[in-house]
């Protein structure tokens, strides 16, 4: 029987065969995901052997990853600011950039909860419940409800609340956007569609033929969700409040512009690791 490293090498090799960019770390992880074992485990575990059906089960995801579906989701899970999140159909996969919104938003939830509050978190399109539920792992205080147009998405973000102990506290509505929303929240978040339609179709293939159109189509100019959200919010945001959310690495002056026309003013933003603009937050404007 082969072992869990020598399957990890025959991936490896059959993924750079193929020109994938990352063939080392997709072929660890895949393995890895697939039999259970941690990545960190590997020095002990290395050399065991593995059962003929569970190298069918790898074999058969090797060739899922050569038609280029994403090592997550094959395995069909995601880690998240420290969840274990499931994706399906109708779910962006959450990507490590995302988390940065966390980093950002998260100092002022938890003044917020000094203060006295217990603060009201809307996740605008919350896809796997990833941003919201993450605020609410790190902050006990709060309460979230995530909207999505996806029934899909609003069942795989209350089954992801249920699995990491945050469903008490989180709860879901379909959208688009407040439309059937009419509570005022202290923290309005948001990873929205920001890719200009354009664009889509050059997209790469594990974006472009897993992740859902809806959640990646920002319309002609990619800013379609951000005039949406910009148009609303007012009506849904305590006069404290704050509205976080990721841009694309081009649009920090056109969705500053936008929110500005709307009452709002840029109080911080923030780079990603690539050093691209990611993150931008506002407030209401100062009478």
């Amino acid at each position: 029987m082969p072992s869990v490293r020598s399957l990890i090498a025959d991936a490896r090799r059959r993924f750079d065969v193929a020109g994938l960019a990352d063939a080392a770390t997709d072929a660890r992880v895949l393995v890895c995901g697939l039999l259970d074992i941690r990545p960190t485990a590997l020095l002990l575990e290395g050399e065991k052997p593995v059962a003929p059906a569970m190298v069918d089960l790898v074999n058969g995801a090797i060739e899922r990853r050569l038609q280029r579906e994403p090592v997550h989701r094959i395995l069909g899970r995601r880690d998240f600011y420290g969840l274990d999140l499931a994706l399906s159909a109708g779910t962006l996969e959450p990507r490590p950039d995302t988390e940065i919104l966390v980093d950002v938003i998260l100092p002022h939830v938890r003044s917020m909860v000094a203060i006295g509050l217990k603060p009201k978190i809307v996740d605008l399109g919350t896809g796997t419940g990833a941003i919201a539920l993450a605020l609410l792992h790190e902050c006990p205080e709060a309460e979230a409800l995530g909207v999505d147009i996806s029934e899909d998405a609003l069942k795989t973000a209350t089954d992801n609340a249920e699995h990491n102990g945050l469903g008490s506290r989180f709860r879901t509505r379909p959208g688009p956007w407040f439309d059937q929303t009419p509570e005022r929240f202290d923290v309005i978040v948001s990873n929205p569609p920001y890719i200009r339609s354009d664009v889509v179709a050059g997209l790469e293939p594990e974006v472009k033929k897993f992740d859902p159109m809806a959640a990646l189509d920002g319309g002609s100019d990619g800013l379609d969700a951000y005039r949406a959200i910009a148009a609303q919010a007012g009506a849904h945001l305590e006069v404290h409040g704050l509205i976080g959310l990721e841009i694309g690495f081009d649009q920090r002056q056109d969705v500053t512009q936008i929110f500005e026309k709307s009452g709002f003013s840029l109080i911080e933003e923030r780079r990603d690791y690539g050093d691209n603009d990611r993150v931008l937050v506002f407030a209401r404007k100062l009478d």
